[in-house]
């Protein structure tokens, strides 16, 4: 039997496109090493997935080519996929910023999908490993089995301890197309023994500005043991690059409330007034390591600026990043130079697709990238059913 599509991973890309092509009349298989569908889906959101965001656009995603994802989350939205949530009676919520979460489990969605590949006529095929791809005569053969499009949905390597590899990039490479230096993203950040301080009060957490260059995230930092992590840590180190500072704006407006601290309470310290708005553990670190030396009422004005400058613009010097181990997403991937942005196929190898995060398009924090996989997903799917045999 020649399949219309050979499709690797069964991860959320892989099985929406893999229903999408079936549900038009493609003839479809989806291959994948694991012995379950969807593993990624299942811890995600502390195991409620956080399946979109409201507020998805391409300004929200991170690629060589800014403009690539536009042409597929235009015509695949954040409505649409909730809308197939609704149609399976899912009940769901929405929390901060936009993003959406099963009120139940995340398998939920995960048994969405595996019906909607069922009702498609798409079989899933687990606990087979890839093996050798051949291509010839239009075809490609992987696994024992004959088709004459494929499609990479493999994703990327973060979570290895969930199976995931880059072997989407070795498939790539075999068919010539180039890759974007991967690198972990959406990941905690690790500290040196010059911010030794810091790692010590592991647990705390607070609202911040986190900013790397000009990007800036405005959402709660966690300092661990091993550094910065937290939502508005995730969100710039998608950004960051070695050597690069991370300034915290841990006290925003601090000049005023700091003035105001200096008429209220004269007789206090630093500390004590940082402690009135921050964490005390924190304001304990903080008073260290910006002394004022003497109390709230006998300082000047000039001391208050230069400390209220520190505040707003915390900065560290991270020693590097805490890996794939820890990282939600890889950034980077096959390159968006040599795909379609409106079906997903590779220009060079008619038939050959990639989708999801084994491309290089990387979404903030908060459901964007399952919404990349939903929408690349459908792009791809829609493109095998127009070229079924």
């Amino acid at each position: 039997m020649v399949y219309d599509a050979i499709i690797l991973g069964a991860g959320g890309a892989g099985l929406l496109a893999a229903a999408t092509a079936g549900q038009a009349g493609a003839r479809v298989v989806v291959i994948d090493h694991a012995e379950k569908a969807g593993k990624k889906i299942l811890i995600s959101g502390g195991g409620r997935c956080n399946f979109t965001n409201m507020g998805v656009e391409a300004g929200c995603y991170i690629s060589q080519n800014p403009h690539f994802a536009k042409s597929a989350l235009s015509r695949y939205t954040q409505w649409d996929f909730l809308g197939l949530v609704q149609a399976y009676g899912i009940a769901w919520h929405e929390k901060t910023l936009g993003q959406l979460f099963c009120d139940g489990s995340a398998r939920q969605i995960v048994a969405m999908l595996m019906e909607e590949c069922r009702k498609g006529g798409a079989e899933v095929v687990l606990n087979t490993k890839i093996g050798e791809i051949g291509h010839a005569d239009g075809l490609f053969r992987v696994a024992g089995r004959t088709a004459r499009q494929l499609v990479i949905a493999t994703g990327g390597p973060s979570i290895p301890k969930m199976g995931a590899s880059g072997i989407a990039y070795d498939i790539a490479r075999r068919f010539g197309l180039e890759i974007v230096t991967p690198r972990p993203a959406l990941v905690p950040m690790t500290l040196g023994e010059g911010d030794a301080a810091f790692k010590a009060i592991s647990g705390v957490a607070c609202p911040v500005t986190a900013r790397v260059g000009a990007v800036s995230f405005d959402e709660a930092a966690l300092f661990t043991h091993r550094g910065l992590s937290g939502p508005s840590i995730l969100q710039v180190s998608s950004y960051w690059t070695p050597g690069d500072p991370v300034e915290l704006n841990v006290l925003p407006g601090a000049g005023a409330l700091l003035r105001e601290a200096r008429a209220k309470m004269p007789r206090a310290h630093l500390r004590a007034a940082l402690s009135e708005h921050l964490p005390n553990r924190l304001a304990e670190v903080l008073a260290a390591r910006i002394p004022l030396g003497q109390e709230l009422g006998n300082t000047s004005d000039a001391d208050i600026d230069r400390v209220a400058g520190a505040l707003e613009a915390l900065t560290f010097h991270p020693t590097g990043t805490e890996g794939y181990a820890k990282a939600e997403v890889t950034a980077g991937g096959i390159s968006t130079a040599g795909l379609s942005s409106r079906t997903m196929e590779a220009t060079a190898v008619p038939g050959l697709y990639a989708i999801g995060e084994a491309v290089d398009v990387t979404g903030w924090l908060g459901g964007y990238n399952f919404q990349w996989a939903w929408s690349s997903a459908v792009a791809a799917g829609q493109a095998i059913a127009a070229r079924r045999g």
